[in-house]
C-alpha cells in the first residue's frame, strides 16, 4: 500500500516538478510579489534589495562551496576508493543497497553534508553491479541520507552559534557564544541522530518500488562509458617522456606532506586551546589538510581539486540567486514579517514548533540553514528572549540552543521537497542518463510526512 501511494506522489511531482534552476526563478518572482503584496515597499527597494543580495552572502558561499569540493576531494583518494570497492563486494542484494545506503549515508553526513558524494560514489557503483535496482528511487535514497546532517560537525547554525564575533553577537542578539554542549551535545540531538541511522532505514525499506523495469541505471543511459581514469592514472599521464625538474617538484611528496604536517600541528593546536569547538572555518581546514593526505602529491591533489569543482557548478550560479531572495526579504522585511506573524503566536509550550515550522516554510526561499538564520534568527531568539524574561539565564540559553536546533531541523527537512542539494549528488549520478528532480523528489513525500510528525513532537517534547 506505502509503495502505490509513494508511487502515485511520484507521478505527481513529475507531472508538475520543475528544475532546480526553474524553481529558483519561480521563488524569486513570488518572493517579490509577495514583498510587494504584504510589505510597504517599494518596486525600487526590492529590486535594489534583490541586486544587492547577490553579493552579500559571498563569504557563506564560498565556505559552502570549499566544504562541498573539499569533502569530494577526499571521497576520490585511492583510499576512500579502496574502501567504497570493498563495501560494494559485501552487498548482494537491491534490499541490501537501499538500506545501506541511507544507514551509511546518515552517518557520513554526521561528519559533513559534502561527504554525501561518498554515498552518491557508491550508490553509483553498486547501480552498476547489482540487477534490479530502481535508480531513481536509489538516488532518492542518497539524497535522503544527507538529511541528518545538521545533527552533525557541519551543521552550520550549531557552528554558528559557538563561533565568536558571529553576527548575532555584532548586533547584540546574543551576548555570548552557545556552547555545542547545548546543541550537537543534547539529548534531543542526539535522538534526532537516532532518527536518521536507525528509524529512516527501515521506513524507505517500506517504501521500495515493486517495478524496476526500465529503471535500473542500463535502461537509463544514453552513453555506455562509465569509467574514469584514477586521480593516480591521470597524474602520471601528464608526466614528460623524459626527466624534468617540473615533474619532479608536480610529483613531489615530501613537499605536499610536510606542508600538510604544518596543518595537522594547527589542527592539534586549535584543539587543544579550544576543546572540541568546531565552526565551518576548522572543518574546511581538516578536510583540505587531510585531502594533501590522502592524495600525497601535489599533482594528484590539484586533479583531484579539479574534479571536485565541476561538482559545484549548480551551486556556483543558482546560489546568487538564492542570495538574491533572501536580500528581497531583507530589504522589503518580508523574512521578519513571516517569522514576526509566527513568533506572535509562540508560547513556553510552543515555541520549539514554531521554530520549526518557520525554518521549514523558510528554506523554501533560502535553501542554505546559514542564510536562512541570517533572515529569521533575529526574529527567532529575540521571541525566546522575551518568554524567558523572568527565567535563569542558562534556562534561557537552553531555549535558544531549542529554537536554533528545531530552525535547523525544519530547514533540513524541507529540504527533501526542496531540489537545490540535488546538485550536489546529480554530477556523480546522473552521469550518462538523462535524470530531473522531478524524477527524484516524489519518492521522498512520504517520508517527509512521517520525519514531520514525528520531529515536531521531538522538538516539542524531548528534553534538551
Amino acid at each position: 500500500m506505502l509503495t502505490k501511494l509513494g508511487q502515485k506522489f511520484t507521478d505527481g511531482f513529475t507531472k508538475f516538478m520543475p528544475s532546480a534552476y526553474v524553481f529558483a526563478l519561480i521563488l524569486t518572482l513570488l518572493t517579490g510579489i509577495l514583498a510587494l503584496s504584504l510589505t510597504d515597499s517599494q518596486p525600487i527597494s526590492i529590486l535594489e534589495g534583490w541586486y544587492n543580495g547577490f553579493w552579500d552572502l559571498l563569504s557563506f558561499g564560498m565556505q559552502i562551496v570549499l566544504i562541498i569540493i573539499t569533502a569530494y576531494c577526499i571521497a576520490q583518494s585511492s583510499p576512500v576508493k579502496s574502501g567504497i570497492d570493498h563495501v560494494a563486494r559485501l552487498i548482494r542484494t537491491p534490499t541490501q543497497v537501499y538500506v545501506i545506503i541511507i544507514a551509511l549515508g546518515a552517518l557520513l553526513s554526521l561528519i559533513s553534508f559534502g561527504l554525501v558524494v561518498i554515498t552518491a560514489i557508491l550508490g553509483r557503483e553498486l547501480a552498476l553491479r547489482i540487477k534490479g535496482i530502481h535508480y531513481p528511487f536509489l538516488v532518492a535514497c542518497v539524497y535522503f541520507s544527507f538529511n541528518g546532517w545538521v545533527c552533525g560537525l557541519s551543521s552550520s547554525i550549531a557552528l554558528l552559534l559557538n563561533t565568536k564575533n558571529n553576527f548575532l553577537i555584532d548586533k547584540g542578539i546574543l551576548t555570548d557564544v552557545i556552547s555545542t554542549d547545548f546543541t550537537l551535545g543534547s539529548i534531543l540531538n542526539l535522538a534526532m541522530i537516532g532518527l536518521f541511522v536507525v528509524v529512516s532505514p527501515i521506513l524507505i525499506w517500506l517504501l521500495i518500488p515493486n517495478i524496476t523495469e526500465g529503471k535500473e541505471l542500463r535502461d537509463l543511459q544514453t552513453s555506455l562509458y562509465d569509467e574514469e581514469d584514477s586521480v593516480k592514472d591521470e597524474a602520471l599521464s601528464y608526466k614528460l617522456p623524459f626527466r624534468a625538474l617540473s615533474d619532479l617538484l608536480n610529483n613531489a611528496g615530501w613537499l605536499q606532506i610536510t606542508v600538510a604536517l604544518l596543518g595537522v600541528s594547527y589542527i592539534g593546536y586549535y584543539f587543544y586551546n579550544h576543546g572540541f569547538e568546531l565552526n565551518l572555518n576548522i572543518m574546511i581546514f581538516i578536510f583540505l589538510i587531510l585531502g594533501m593526505l590522502l592524495h600525497m602529491t601535489p599533482m594528484r591533489y590539484s586533479i583531484a581539486m579539479k574534479r571536485a569543482s565541476s561538482n559545484i557548478s549548480g551551486v556556483l550560479f543558482q546560489y546568487p540567486f538564492y542570495a538574491g531572495i533572501m536580500g528581497i526579504m531583507l530589504a522589503s522585511g518580508l523574512g521578519e514579517t513571516i517569522s514576526n506573524v509566527l513568533v506572535s503566536i509562540a508560547s513556553p509550550k510552543s515555541y520549539a514548533f514554531i521554530s520549526y515550522i518557520t525554518g521549514g516554510v523558510i528554506n523554501f526561499a533560502i535553501p542554505s540553514a546559514g542564510g536562512e538564520f541570517a533572515v529569521i534568527g533575529p526574529s527567532i531568539i529575540t521571541m525566546v528572549q522575551e518568554l524567558g524574561t523572568n527565567l535563569p539565564a542558562a534556562e534561557v540559553t537552553a531555549m535558544t540552543a531549542r529554537a536554533s536546533m528545531s530552525v535547523a531541523y525544519g530547514e533540513s527537512l524541507s529540504n527533501l521537497l526542496q531540489p537545490f542539494f540535488l546538485l550536489i549528488i546529480f554530477p556523480v549520478m546522473s552521469k550518462g542518463i538523462k535524470i530531473q528532480a522531478r524524477d527524484v523528489i516524489g519518492y521522498l513525500f512520504i517520508p517527509f510526512i512521517v520525519l514531520f510528525a514525528t520531529q515536531a513532537l521531538m522538538v516539542t517534547y524531548l528534553p534538551l
